[in-house]
């Protein structure tokens, strides 16, 4: 599954000089409700007419009018509205509607899924599997994060989100997949694939991984040591 490289810091940047003029912006809050593992997160849509930006971004917890959101707070989600082929209001509140319609449908989607990984993550990782709903990670992941939402087993160095691919949502829902990493083992994996097939896969590519850089250890161990030996029996050299 492709999921092109994406710039959390331009995207933070650019959302820190946003909110410096207000006068300039319009933004547009949706809150969706009764998620299984984040519960409440709220959608922001928010233009920029002076920047030529309309970006979308997600902050957990419900907000509405009035509300005071600190960028570190906002989760910036690559799927934005494309309003630029309505005739007139009445249409742009039509495709409003239904791309909102869309990105609500695939945060719950992702939601309800990453739920489901919940339990045979835990049995395969024989951890307790915790839920952070923080919007930093501490880790480099492929893809933008879909919600501000993760599993983590914090001494298994595990953790597992969802993530989407760049589109506009007037192309339709975007790509998702749930991303696995462990240190420095990293999977993508299509939203509908079966959770238990996918975790099996992705806990046997670590293990194989560990078992090919446990031997790089030993092998460099070994040269290093034959070389200290070569080095004792060499002459001293001024």
């Amino acid at each position: 599954m492709d999921f092109p490289h994406h710039d959390d810091a331009a995207a933070d940047d650019l959302l820190r000089r946003a909110l410096l003029d207000v006068d300039a912006a319009a933004a547009v809050a949706l809150r969706v409700h009764g998620l299984p593992l984040s519960d409440t997160v709220t959608v922001i849509f928010h233009g920029r007419r002076d920047l030529g930006t309309l970006h979308t971004y997600v902050a957990p917890g419900g907000h509405g009018a009035g509300d005071e959101i600190r960028a570190a707070d906002l989760l910036r989600v690559p799927c934005d509205l494309d309003l630029a082929d309505a005739e007139d209001r009445e249409e742009a509140e039509l495709l409003y509607a239904n791309q909102a319609r869309r990105l609500r449908d695939a945060l719950e989607a992702a939601d309800t899924v990453l739920a489901v990984w919940r339990e045979p993550l835990g049995e395969f990782a024989e951890t307790a599997i915790e839920i952070d709903r923080s919007v930093q990670v501490p880790v480099t992941l492929p893809a933008a994060r879909l919600l501000p939402v993760a599993l983590v087993a914090p001494e298994r160095r595990l953790l597992v989100t969802p993530v989407c691919s760049a589109r506009t949502l007037s192309q339709g829902a975007p790509p998702m997949g749930i991303a696995c990493t462990q240190q420095d083992v990293t999977r993508v994996y299509p939203l509908p694939d079966d959770p238990e097939r996918c975790i099996e896969d992705f806990f046997a590519v670590a293990a194989e991984h560990a078992h090919r850089l446990q031997e790089r250890i030993e092998h460099q161990d070994a040269s290093i040591q034959r070389f200290l030996e070569l080095n004792d029996d060499l002459p001293a050299t001024s």
